[in-house]
């Protein structure tokens, strides 16, 4: 297979991996699948991180399975830079995860009851820290023809996912959520947009009134 065939079906795979993993997370698609199995609502999340799971291991099988063309390295200096912002990345998601019931964010709880309104120190600064993490481990690497591909389009899904994912948290919250974007950046952190403590506090506390 010459790399240009690759590439092409590298793409294919991390779009097929992405529209599939949006629609799934669509509330509309959770909705018309636990109509039709009412038993499946407290696993859907578990099912749901399941495949997303199996669904990345095509891409990741050719993505690391064959040998791409070296586009750039990190040399000296900026080798040790690159994987300190690495190990960084990797530190934030440990860090941050401790702010997240990750049983329930796994799905292992089987609760289908929304969370409340909250916000960890991480979304003081950015709203979607995760993908921000994810963002800084990706273009921190060493570059060759696949990974640079796979970097665009996971840097694309980012942005396209954060901004469905704020679909769904506007129609969950209102303007308390409309206010906390207008504060906090979505994907990359600016030091002169963020919210103090008693600022989110603030923010929360509204958010939990019965108007909101």
């Amino acid at each position: 297979m010459s790399e240009t065939t690759a590439l092409i079906g590298l793409a294919a795979l991390w779009l097929a991996y992405a529209a599939l993993h949006s629609l799934l997370a669509a509330n509309a698609v959770k909705a018309a699948i636990t109509r039709r199995w009412p038993g499946a609502a407290g696993a859907y999340r578990l099912a749901y991180n399941a495949l997303a799971g199996l669904l990345l291991l095509p891409p990741l099988a050719l993505l690391y399975g064959r040998a791409w063309t070296p586009l750039w390295t990190w040399p000296g200096l900026w080798a040790w830079v690159s994987h300190g912002l690495g190990l960084l990345a990797i530190l934030g998601f440990w860090l941050s995860s401790r702010h997240y019931d990750m049983a329930d964010f796994l799905g292992f709880k089987a609760s289908t009851v929304k969370a409340g309104f909250c916000l960890s120190p991480w979304h003081c600064h950015v709203r979607h820290p995760w993908y921000a993490l994810g963002l800084l481990l990706i273009w921190s690497r060493p570059m060759d023809s696949g990974f640079l591909l796979t970097a665009c389009v996971l840097t694309l899904y980012f942005v396209i996912g954060s901004r469905l994912e704020e679909q769904k948290l506007i129609a969950q919250y209102g303007e308390v959520y409309r206010a906390y974007c207008q504060r906090v950046p979505g994907l990359v952190p600016l030091p002169w947009r963020r919210l103090r403590a008693d600022e989110a506090a603030a923010l929360i506390a509204q958010a939990q009134r019965p108007e909101c």
